[in-house]
């Protein structure tokens, strides 16, 4: 099984597609996850 397809591949087998929509989502859920980490550091400093 492959991880990652290339847009020009012909397979079946795999987790994540190349293209626009999959690199967004990853970009967005990425920031989301810093975001929220900074959030919880921020907090626990702030009433720690």
């Amino acid at each position: 099984m492959k991880f990652v397809k290339e847009d020009e591949e012909e397979r079946r087998d795999y987790i994540f597609q190349k293209d626009k929509k999959t690199v967004y989502g990853a970009r967005f859920i990425a920031i989301v996850l810093i975001l929220l980490i900074v959030a919880v550091a921020v907090t626990y400093f702030t009433l720690g």
